[in-house]
C-alpha cells in the first residue's frame, strides 16, 4: 500500500490511526502542501481534488479520508472498527457526518486564522495565486478568501466555533450515558475520525475553552490519548517546531475565540429560551 500524506494533515491523521490500530504496513509519500505539490499534474491523476490523503492498494485508488478508513476496515477486518449491528453502524456514520458536514471546515478555518494565514502571507505572490486559483469550489473559495482577509474575525470562524460547540454538546450527552466510547462499548471509526480534530484544538491551546466543564468528554479524550495508535499517528509524527508553532499561533487568538464562543452561547441560549 502507498499512502500520500500531508504534514500535520488532520484528515491524514485519522487514516494513520486506523492503519496503526490494524498493525498494517505501507509506504508513505509526502505531499508538501505549502509548495503546492497537491496541484502537480501527476498527483492530480490520483486525486483530482488536489487534497490529501490518498491511498493506493493493489493499483486501486481510494480518496476521501472517511471512505479510506471504511475501506481499510472492510479490507483488513481484524480488529474490527465498525460495529456489528446495523443500528450502531448508522450511529458511527453519524459521527463521520459531523466531520464531513461542518467540523472539517470548522477546524480548517480556525487553524487557518491561527497559523496558516501567516504562512500564506509569507508565500510569493505566484505561490499564493496558485492556491487561490486551484480551490475549485466557489463556496470553499469564499471561506478561504474571507479567512485570509479577516483572520479570526471572519464569520466562517464564528460558524466553526458554533460547529465545535454543537459537537461537544452532543458528545457530552452521549458519553454521559456511562459509556467509554461514542458507539456501544468499543472503539470505532466514530471515535477515530474525531480524534485529530479534537487534537488540533488542543495543540492550538483552545480545547479547554470548549470542554473544561464537560467531564465526560474530557474522560473520553484522556482515553483517546492513551491509545498507542493515537500516539504513533499524531504526537510521534510532530516535532517540537510543529507543536510550538501551533500553541503560539492558537494562543494569539485564544481570547478572541473565547469572546466569540461567549457570543455564540448567548445566541444559542436566546434561541432556546425566547422571551
Amino acid at each position: 500500500m502507498l499512502l500520500f500524506t500531508g504534514r500535520n494533515s488532520i484528515c491524514t491523521q485519522k487514516v494513520l490511526i486506523t492503519m496503526f490500530e490494524k498493525n498494517l504496513s505501507w509506504q508513505t509519500k509526502r505531499v508538501d502542501l505549502f509548495k503546492n505539490e497537491q496541484y502537480d499534474a501527476e498527483y492530480l491523476k490520483y486525486n483530482p481534488k488536489g487534497v490529501v490523503p490518498t491511498l493506493v492498494n493493489d493499483g486501486q485508488v481510494i480518496v476521501e479520508s472517511t471512505l479510506i478508513c471504511e475501506y481499510l476496515d472492510d479490507t483488513f477486518p481484524v480488529p474490527s472498527l465498525i460495529p456489528d449491528s446495523p443500528y450502531e453502524r448508522t450511529q458511527m456514520r453519524l459521527w463521520s457526518k459531523h466531520i464531513d458536514e461542518g467540523l472539517f471546515e470548522a477546524t480548517r478555518e480556525i487553524s487557518f486564522s491561527a497559523m496558516f494565514r501567516d504562512k500564506l502571507r509569507n508565500m510569493s505572490e505566484e505561490q499564493r495565486q496558485i492556491r487561490f486559483r486551484n480551490i475549485g469550489d466557489p463556496a470553499r473559495s469564499a471561506r478561504f478568501t474571507s479567512t485570509y482577509e479577516q483572520g479570526v474575525d471572519s464569520p466562517y470562524v464564528f460558524y466553526g466555533i458554533a460547529a465545535f460547540e454543537k459537537l461537544f454538546r452532543h458528545m457530552s450527552e452521549v458519553l454521559s450515558e456511562r459509556r467509554e466510547w461514542l458507539v456501544g462499548n468499543a472503539l470505532s471509526l466514530g471515535d477515530i475520525n474525531l480524534m485529530p480534530f479534537v487534537a488540533r484544538l488542543e495543540y492550538l491551546n483552545l480545547l479547554d475553552l470548549f470542554i473544561a466543564d464537560r467531564e465526560a468528554v474530557r474522560s473520553w479524550w484522556h482515553r483517546c490519548k492513551g491509545l498507542p495508535s493515537y500516539q504513533k499517528a499524531i504526537p510521534d509524527m510532530l516535532n517540537d517546531e510543529d507543536t510550538s508553532e501551533m500553541r503560539a499561533s492558537g494562543t494569539k487568538i485564544r481570547e478572541r475565540i473565547r469572546e466569540l464562543r461567549a457570543d455564540h452561547l448567548a445566541q444559542h441560549h436566546k434561541a432556546m429560551h425566547p422571551a
